[in-house]
């Protein structure tokens, strides 16, 4: 299927693409999506497993809204409800698309949720400010390839499993860039390799995470570091408990914000026989036991 603004495709909004799809389909449904601005919360079914959204660029296709936490008003938990693409399919793909939440600096505001297993975004910007990327799932594996990730406070967190891999991470404000919360017995959290974290003009004091909870695991792996990283490197979130719990690490990382000797003392530098365990392979390998079964790229 093709959504295309001027009326040249098969649809005009990339919702009705979605709602004419197969529930359950056995092969893959693909929706190319041509350049233009689409204002629309955008909502992938967990009926519509194996669907793949598809950007002409990832400059000029634009999925774009403007819900946050106070406009949505639905008690505690409404910055879950913001998000302007919300995935909850299975073996999910997009790229070369830009996700936009443009509310700015008002509060909780999602530009995109993936509550769904193996799902893989490619050469994609995320753009928001407090909350920006939502990675939901226990178990759940996700995959990030020379993705732009935009925020200011937590604009990455939750529970899935995440390889983040030649990345751009860039801070809008002094704040925390990550906030996982990895269940107790889940091996991996939010993996960072390759990445390139950078940050806006006068942004100076910004930490690599703190733990949403307890057992949080967050890990950057021969990652460019700028200056704005503060040297302590992580925070408790006001827990002195989740010191003993979390994992914390890195390993290898350059650049200027990179000051292992400066770190705080309960998180860790890997060494290089444990950094072997950080394999893609092993990060986002099925559990269904037939390792030739490959849904990443």
């Amino acid at each position: 299927m093709v959504v295309a603004k001027d009326d040249s495709g098969d649809f005009t909004s990339i919702q009705d693409a979605i709602n004419a799809a197969k529930a359950f389909p056995y092969e893959r449904v693909i929706i190319h999506i041509k350049n233009g601005v689409y204002n629309e919360k955008v909502h992938v079914y967990s009926w519509n497993t194996h669907m793949s959204l598809i950007g002409e660029s990832k400059e000029n296709t634009i999925i774009s809204f403007n819900d946050y936490f106070d406009k949505i008003d639905l008690g505690r938990n409404s910055t879950f409800h913001t998000s302007t693409l919300l995935v909850e399919g299975n073996t999910f793909i997009a790229k070369n698309l830009t996700i936009q939440n443009t509310s700015g600096p008002i509060g909780q505001a999602i530009a995109l949720s993936v509550n769904a297993d193996r799902c893989y975004f490619e050469n994609c910007k995320l753009i928001g400010f407090q909350d920006t990327l939502y990675t939901a799932g226990e178990g759940y594996k996700q995959y990030f390839k020379n993705c732009y990730i935009e925020g200011s406070t937590d604009f990455i967190f939750g529970d899935a499993t995440v390889l983040f891999e030649s990345c751009e991470i860039r801070s809008k404000t002094n704040s925390y860039i990550t906030a996982a919360s990895t269940p107790k017995d889940q091996t991996f959290g939010y993996v960072f390799k390759n990445c390139k974290l950078t940050a806006d003009e006068n942004v100076t004091e910004v930490y690599l995470g703190r733990p949403w909870r307890m057992y949080a695991k967050t890990v950057f792996i021969e990652c460019d570091m700028g200056n704005h990283i503060k040297p302590e490197g992580w925070h408790n979130w006001s827990n002195i408990e989740a010191e003993s719990t979390t994992l914390y690490a890195e390993y290898n990382c350059k650049g200027e914000g990179y000051k292992p000797e400066s770190r705080v003392p309960w998180a860790y530098q890997l060494k290089k026989s444990k950094s072997k365990k950080y394999k893609k392979e092993r990060i986002l390998d099925d559990n269904s036991g037939d390792s030739k079964i490959k849904w990443y790229l």
